[in-house]
């Protein structure tokens, strides 16, 4: 009988302890929400998860760098904007100045809104900046990390639309002259095809808008998705672990009463060898 009742405790004892670390494990996934604690619950699952998780930020990053390129684009877009109107109004004096009818003195006023209209276009141009950097002062481009790997990159065409560029001044700083009709006549067709030239950039920055927002809208599908399946691998089932819990403790307390019942047991046979 004795030896039948220390196989009891001896299996209990086992049991018991090993019901204990098990209920740590699951007071620990209880307590932090993590299927994965640490990296012997799961190595594999730990370096899946890792992965996973520095490409959740990475595209997140992406998403803010994105942002950051339509805020240039946006701004681009209202700087071309205004470019194109101060164009219009300057093409307006040209065809003006074509006439006959025009006085010198009307001619020298002419002139002078014109050098003001062409100012303001090189205004725009070497004054609009994002982050410090002209974006309408130079034929150069700019590079956007559309994604959370090497490679994922898009590249944005910044443009130069000062006066000179346009072909509305000359190297030596001059602006465009109205004081005469023949130069007049011709600077209108030097202003269509600056206003050509705007348009066509316009075009380019509503085209590159549009690829951004697409990006965008992927990466953040993307990000979604990974989100998803990281909290399936590594967040814990909070239902299904407080079961597992339940059951360990009653199993833990059915061991205490019974290596209890047992010590009791041999306590009494003992007492009876006593007498």
């Amino acid at each position: 009988m004795r030896v039948l009742s220390q196989e009891h405790i001896t299996f209990s004892t086992n049991r018991s302890q090993r019901n204990t670390s098990q209920i740590e494990k699951s007071l620990v996934k209880l307590g932090s929400g993590l299927k994965i604690a640490k990296g012997s619950d799961n190595a594999s699952g730990l370096s899946i998860s890792e992965t996973m998780r520095a490409q959740i930020r990475g595209i997140s990053r992406a998403q803010s760098n994105m942002q950051d390129g339509l805020s240039v684009l946006e701004a681009s877009n209202e700087g071309l904007n205004n470019v194109n109107g101060l164009l219009q109004r300057a093409r307006e004096l040209a065809v003006m100045s074509s006439n006959d009818t025009m006085t010198v003195n009307d001619r020298a006023a002419s002139q002078v809104e014109l050098e003001n209209l062409l100012g303001a276009v090189d205004d725009t141009a070497s004054k609009l900046e994002f982050n410090t950097k002209k974006i309408l002062n130079e034929d150069s481009s700019l590079i956007l990390q559309v994604g959370a790997n090497p490679g994922q990159q898009m590249k944005i065409s910044l443009v130069d639309v000062s006066a000179k560029a346009l072909g509305l001044r000359q190297d030596n700083g001059e602006y465009a002259s109205l004081e005469m009709r023949d130069l007049a006549n011709e600077l209108i067709t030097k202003i269509d095809k600056a206003i050509e030239t705007v348009s066509g950039h316009l075009t380019r920055v509503g085209s590159n808008m549009e690829a951004v927002e697409h990006h965008l809208t992927n990466a953040l599908v993307f990000e979604n998705n990974l989100s998803k399946s990281l909290s399936l691998l590594e967040d814990t089932d909070m239902a299904k672990e407080m079961m597992n819990f339940v059951q360990m403790d009653i199993r833990q307390q059915g061991d205490h009463l019974l290596v209890g019942q047992v010590n009791q047991n041999i306590h009494s046979v003992m007492t009876l060898f006593s007498k």
